[in-house]
């Protein structure tokens, strides 16, 4: 294999720095190459003045057929080009090599074109990372990529598969892959946007109107939440949590709109990553600071955090089992004590989950980087993902010998997933198969039609239904948008939401 040197003089072949007098330049790219590790140096000293490196000698291959010969036509003038970088006096060094870059270039597309619209197609993200973004096992576009420390990428199910059968090097570089990787494989959430933004830019390029996104997240972040000097000794989680953004009661039901957020008129965004649980509760995605659940027993749950709190919790993205408070002893200063020392009942938060799967209530969730051994946590950080619905409740004997509420949350959101490189919403998917089911008991399902649910047109998004304290108005969060589009779907309560019991917190 024939390869020339890289930036610092070395030969990719011999691994040496060959001296100036056994360096060769190429007259076209002006690459420097090792004349020793050449297949065929040039023979005379004259020879070198006209020498072509192996690259740009493979433009324009003898040929004789009418396509050789087009595209030996079409290399000429790529040379012509180039010559014509070298010649400019106006140029500097780097100026010149960065024209020549961008001419070859093109030319390993194809024959180059000044013609705008086709250099914007060879400019295509897509194409031009397509195998950056491509999984080496099913040979598809990265779904939820997991990237390896020697930098590789692959879908995380492939991945999964891998490690299953025992692998523990790359599939592309057989590089070996740390233990904590292959138990634990954290979605890239920076090539996910990369992937989402690169498929936005192809549809706008195609003709279509491109869907505006926010993928900076905290861009107009504001103070951390304030501590006392009392809760600054006993640590954080007796902290003071600072003051409320948005304008929704404590007890507000689904996603937190822009209409209340009068810091940014944005609303909380799916994927807006907070630097901790006080940041969030800033926000209103989760009002507790330590406790998993936020709900009342008689009224329903608002929100849940995913935090590893319990070893029995299955996360699979847009659908995951959660266990409920409870069965632990924290008398004392047993705050975090993990073991289960008593059955798991109905009641207190655990009826507040109850009530949301009875009722079909929209529950948002937020995933902490203390959740381990999901691979949809976020690597810092508290994340808010959307709403989800929960389908089913039961109770079972947990890992640790005694018995836990599960629950079924499945999402429900009209924004994608922050894992996802989709640039659409969720859609009514069918329910998973839970194995545990056989030999639960106390199972709560519900029966009648959910107050969350999928619209299927928007050609009745809103009316109004007046409650003790203010007028909602039941609408999809992007009903505006929507509106002036045909046979647009999305998710919207179907039924009146519960009224507020709490006061309506005004920033």
């Amino acid at each position: 294999m024939e390869l020339p040197c890289d930036g610092a003089g070395i030969c990719m072949v011999c691994k040496n720095k060959p001296p100036s007098e056994e360096t060769l330049a190429c007259k076209t790219c002006v690459t420097p190459w090792h004349a020793t590790c050449l297949v065929s140096p040039p023979q005379a000293l004259s020879d070198t003045l006209q020498w072509e490196c192996p690259d740009c000698s493979m433009i324009h291959p003898p040929s004789t057929s009418a396509f050789a010969s087009g595209r030996s036509e079409d290399s000429g003038d790529l040379i012509a080009s180039i010559r014509k970088i070298e010649d400019d006096k106006s140029l500097t060094e780097q100026e010149k090599a960065k024209k020549r870059q961008e001419l070859l270039s093109g030319a390993a597309a194809g024959p180059s074109s000044l013609d705008g619209e086709e250099k914007k197609e060879k400019n295509d993200v897509l194409d031009i990372l397509d195998k950056e973004l491509t999984c080496s096992f099913c040979m598809q576009m990265l779904d939820r990529p997991v990237t390896t420390p020697c930098g590789h990428n692959f879908c995380l199910k492939c991945f999964q598969r891998w490690i299953g059968q025992g692998k523990r090097t790359c599939a592309y570089c057989r590089v070996q892959i740390p233990p904590k990787i292959a138990s634990q494989p954290r979605i890239n959430s920076t090539l996910v946007i990369a992937i989402r933004m690169a498929r936005m830019s192809r549809s706008s390029n195609a003709g279509g109107a491109a869907k505006v996104y926010h993928f900076v997240h905290n861009q107009n972040r504001p103070d951390k939440a304030y501590t006392t000097e009392r809760a600054k000794k006993a640590g954080k989680a007796n902290a003071c949590s600072g003051k409320i953004f948005v304008t929704v009661a404590p007890d507000h039901f689904g996603p937190i709109p822009a209409e209340n957020d009068p810091e940014r008129n944005m609303g909380v965004l799916v994927g807006e990553i907070w630097e901790d649980r006080l940041a969030c509760r800033q926000w209103g995605a989760h009002l507790p600071h330590v406790a998993g659940i936020a709900g009342q027993s008689t009224y329903g749950a608002q929100s849940v955090a995913l935090s590893g709190g319990y070893i029995d919790d299955e996360d699979h993205g847009e659908w995951f089992l959660y266990t409920g408070s409870g069965g632990r002893d924290l008398s004392g200063n047993k705050r975090t004590n993990k073991d289960q020392s008593f059955d798991q009942k109905f009641d207190k938060m655990n009826e507040a989950l109850r009530l949301s799967c009875l009722k079909g209530y929209p529950v948002r969730v937020v995933r902490s980087h203390k959740e381990k051994r999901s691979s949809y946590a976020p690597e810092t950080g508290v994340r808010y993902d959307g709403v989800y619905r929960i389908e089913k409740c039961w109770r079972k004997n947990g890992i640790q010998g005694f018995k836990v509420c599960r629950y079924l949350f499945v999402r429900c959101d009209n924004e994608p997933a922050p894992w996802t490189s989709d640039v659409q919403g969720d859609r009514p998917r069918p329910l998973p198969v839970i194995k545990e089911l056989k030999n639960a008991i106390d199972i709560t399902e519900r029966k009648g039609s959910p107050s969350w649910d999928y619209e299927a047109s928007s050609n009745s998004f809103t009316s109004m239904v007046h409650c003790s304290n203010e007028s909602f108005i039941l609408k999809c969060p992007k009903m505006l948008t929507f509106a002036s589009q045909d046979d647009k779907s999305c998710w919207m309560w179907k039924k009146p939401p519960p009224a507020s019991k709490k006061e309506l917190l005004i920033v």
